[in-house]
């Protein structure tokens, strides 16, 4: 019980550790692309503001020559005019930099949509196979701005035309995702040590949890051993005086309650020597049809007695690697089960199904069924239902929790489904 605690404690904050880890890496990248977005959206303003005019597009030619005769000072204010003019597309083309994206581009198109000039700062990058495409998907898009993969785009009017401008952040993307793997790399590693920090601290809040349930343990197997001494003294001198008196009924009660708490103390002591792993299954190929059956021909008449009806499907040859002796105590435990819990003249059936190399066991039975909140609390050691509290149903809430060991022993698994008010059906998957 406390291994299962301690496993789900620690799924738990790994889990939550996981999705915390998960969360921060999105939000990285999230931001990174916000930022990219940002900045493309920036430089595109500056760049359509100047209407993405660069040396190669410009339809007014600077003269390469003042003309004879130029006096000096208007000689130097023409200079002034196209170092002014110069460093005017320079800021447009310097707000991408400034933007922190790659490479921009304008692109002249036609009423058709084809491209009559295109420039780039890196004309060495395009061709004009894939200016064409690209300004085909712009287009597509139907829309004056967006994104064409790593490309975002602004459309705008020109006078004789139309204008695309083009921002490539490909490098700005590479370097978002390489900041997302390191930061996941981080994050990861981040996550694996508080992960191995938080099962060291589980375990460590757990032990005195642990040793309180090893010294409960302890307790259960000493008074289970030291009950059986009396109780067989008891017993024998029950048997005496039942000799030499004769039937009796507070004798009677005698001998029935001796029965009963001899019954607990062997299911205390199986449970007991469980825990200790004193117990241990001896596997070996056995025929699991001819086991059951076994079983379930001397309790046919328990069943009639009782004014039940007990149905068997048992198909033969099916067989599994298990411990036949108690793989038949589980079968006994439950058919038990289901005969205290089972109304008047109700069905109890017993079923058998080959699964794979393995095999399902099912025990069925009509009466009163099982709550929806109750169908795991069953298992536990000492439950009983309400409904079994007010009635005489003997048992001491044992049977339940030996079968799941022996179920777990097996390395498979119990459950128990209900129709509240109607019936109950116990399963047992075990594996080849």
């Amino acid at each position: 019980m406390i291994q299962k605690l301690r496993r789900r404690l620690t799924l738990l904050v790994i889990g939550v550790l996981i999705l915390v880890t998960a969360g921060i890496v999105l939000s990285i990248d999230a931001i990174n692309r916000r930022n990219i977005s940002t900045a493309a959206e920036a430089a595109l303003d500056i760049l359509a503001r100047n209407q993405g005019r660069r040396p190669e597009l410009q339809s007014q030619p600077e003269p390469s020559q003042k003309p004879e005769g130029t006096p000096p000072a208007l000689d130097d204010e023409m200079r002034q005019r196209r170092e002014n003019r110069r460093r005017g597309f320079e800021l447009a083309a310097g707000g991408a930099s400034l933007a922190s994206l790659s490479n921009a581009y304008t692109i002249r198109l036609d009423a058709d949509g084809s491209v009559t000039e295109w420039s780039s700062d890196r004309a060495d990058l395009y061709d004009d196979d894939q200016i064409q495409t690209f300004a085909d998907a712009a287009l597509a898009q139907g829309r004056d701005s967006g994104r064409v993969d790593t490309q975002y785009y602004r459309l705008t009017d020109s006078g004789d035309g139309r204008l695309l401008i083009a921002l490539d952040a490909r490098l700005e993307f590479l370097s978002a995702r390489r900041m997302l793997g390191s930061a996941a790399l981080v994050a990861s590693l981040a996550c694996l040590l508080l992960s191995a920090g938080a099962y060291l601290l589980i375990r460590r809040m757990l032990q005195p949890v642990q040793a309180s349930f090893d010294r409960q343990k302890q307790f259960v197997w000493d008074a289970s051993h030291e009950f059986k001494t009396p109780l067989a003294v008891i017993s024998a001198n029950a048997e005496v005086l039942s000799r030499d008196i004769g039937p009796n009924e507070y004798l009677g009660y005698i001998q029935s309650e001796v029965k009963r708490t001899d019954s607990l103390v062997q299911n205390l002591l199986t449970l007991a020597r469980m825990d200790k792993g004193a117990v241990k299954a001896e596997m070996k190929r056995l025929d699991l049809s001819q086991a059951l059956l076994g079983v379930a021909l001397p309790f046919e008449s328990t069943v009639f007695e009782s004014g039940r009806t007990l149905e068997t499907d048992i198909p033969e040859g099916v067989s599994i690697r298990g411990d036949e002796a108690m793989l038949q105590q589980l079968a006994v435990i439950l058919l038990s089960n289901a005969l205290k819990y089972s109304n008047e003249g109700g069905t109890i059936r017993l079923s058998l199904a080959q699964k794979g190399r393995g095999a399902v066991i099912t025990v069925y039975n009509t009466g009163p069924g099982i709550a929806p909140e109750n169908l795991e609390k069953i298992f536990d050691r000492f439950y009983r239902e309400d409904l079994s509290h007010n009635s005489e149903v003997a048992g001491n809430g044992l049977g339940l929790a030996i079968a799941r060991n022996i179920a777990q022993a097996h390395k498979g698994h119990i459950r128990a489904e209900s129709h509240f008010g109607q019936d109950a059906t116990f399963t047992v998957t075990l594996p080849g």
